[in-house]
């Protein structure tokens, strides 16, 4: 069966969050980034929900943003609300 995909998604990531990717992607002797990328969306909607609350787009980064630039983040339900 050929796998198709109509839709397109173009996201924006910064050079430590692509490293993750390519991290993940050699870890696991994938092909390609997309398929790295679909993996982790696979395994992240298989995790528990999260709760939606009207967060901006940039509180669901993989490393904070502070004066000395990007930082590994921590636990997001920590987080003040």
């Amino acid at each position: 069966m050929q796998d198709l995909r109509g839709d397109r998604l173009q996201i924006m990531l910064t050079p430590e969050e692509l490293s993750l990717v390519d991290d993940f992607r050699f870890r696991h002797r994938m092909p390609t980034r997309a398929a790295a990328i679909r993996e982790l969306l696979r395994l992240g909607l298989a995790a528990k929900p999260i709760r939606a609350d009207g967060s901006r787009s940039s509180h669901y980064g993989l490393f904070d943003r502070g004066p000395d630039g990007h930082k590994p983040g921590g636990d997001r339900s920590q987080e003040p609300e």
